[in-house]
């Protein structure tokens, strides 16, 4: 398998796994670079008697509230050519128009970081995430994260919010992420995610075996009381996750989960909840798991597999720009690989 592989066959709509909800987010017109921004959008009758200001936060949902009803004082946001106040009540026909310059997003600073990019264009980044790299800046990890690497490959991300990313994960899960280069293709990857048309499948390897594959359909929210996990709690967010069973051996399986939506921890969470936990997982499995008349190497290999075993293998979307179905695939990592042959060797089925 290459390191990653992009196709212009179309993939089915059912097999789209899409992620949040952003209505109406291609329903824009602009002429403008990352730095000069100049969008429209005609609202409808479902708009009918709410707030502008509300109604702009939906639209344009990458920008807050509150910037935006500053921009709409400062007449950079007009209703119909006029400049309006925030309380004004939308009659559902009116056309938004938003031309304001960009400032810099955020105060990280950018880094050189090597990044794995799958794909460039003018529009969006694919990278493969190795393991260990933070995605986010935040307490303890100010710096080495991928927005600092995307901040110095690409300074006009500082543009962006979150410098583009429209989806993250874990610091120790590998693979797929995709980056928007320009707040229309963010506005768009960002509806496709909102509405399940971005396909993504992770490869993982866990303890027991699985018979068969099935749907984990069960809510998340914070642990009340272990704020560092999540869990299947009443109240929580959907959450569904699909899976397939790929290879078995003794005690392990190794299985392919496909995200209809895209909770933190969500694989993690789900496959803990039904008493198969990931290999490896620091949070959810409170010591490693040994078979009984394990060998010295799979003993060992295990007790060294020190993060979850998950990686984030296939990603499915549509070019924001050209309407292309385009498909990436990235390999397992080194320590996957290794894990996966000692288990070959060293806990194969009967």
């Amino acid at each position: 398998m290459t390191s990653a592989q992009s196709s212009n066959s179309n993939v089915p709509e059912n097999d789209f796994i899409l992620l949040e909800d952003s209505e109406d987010a291609d329903n824009h017109n602009s002429a403008a670079t990352a730095t000069r921004l100049s969008l429209q959008f005609q609202l409808d009758e479902s708009y009918l008697g709410q707030r502008i200001d509300q109604v702009a936060a939906i639209v344009w949902s990458d920008f807050s509230r509150e910037r935006l009803k500053q921009w709409m004082k400062d007449g950079h946001l007009l209703v119909n050519g006029n400049v309006v106040k925030p309380k004004y009540k939308c009659e559902g026909n009116e056309n938004l128009t938003l031309d304001v310059e960009l400032e810099a997003q955020t105060t990280a600073q950018p880094e050189d970081i090597p990044l794995n990019i799958v794909y460039e264009d003018d529009d969006i980044m694919v990278i493969n995430k190795p393991v260990g790299m933070v995605v986010h800046p935040g307490a303890g990890n100010p710096s080495g994260t991928l927005v600092n690497a995307l901040l110095y490959h690409y300074p006009k991300s500082a543009e962006l919010a979150r410098a583009g990313l429209v989806h993250r994960i874990d610091k120790d899960t590998s693979g797929l992420l995709v980056v928007a280069k320009n707040l229309e293709a963010q506005f768009s990857l960002s509806k496709q995610l909102a509405k399940k048309s971005v396909y993504r499948i992770y490869d993982l390897i866990c303890y027991g075996r699985i018979i068969a594959g099935g749907t984990i359909d069960e809510p998340i929210k914070r642990h009340p009381v272990d704020r560092i996990k999540m869990a299947i709690l009443p109240g929580g967010r959907d959450a569904v996750t699909h899976y397939n069973v790929k290879e078995r051996f003794q005690h392990f399986t190794r299985v392919q989960a496909q995200l209809e939506t895209g909770r933190t921890h969500q694989i993690r969470v789900h496959f803990s909840y039904i008493n198969f936990p990931l290999v490896g997982d620091p949070v959810y499995v409170s010591r490693v798991k040994v078979p009984s008349g394990a060998s010295e190497l799979l003993a060992s290999t295990l007790r060294g597999f020190k993060r979850q075993a998950l990686h984030a293998f296939k990603l499915g979307l549509v070019h924001p720009k050209t309407g292309e179905d385009m498909m990436f695939e990235a390999p397992w990592p080194e320590d996957f690989v290794n894990l996966l042959e000692v288990l070959r060797t060293e806990n194969k089925a009967y």
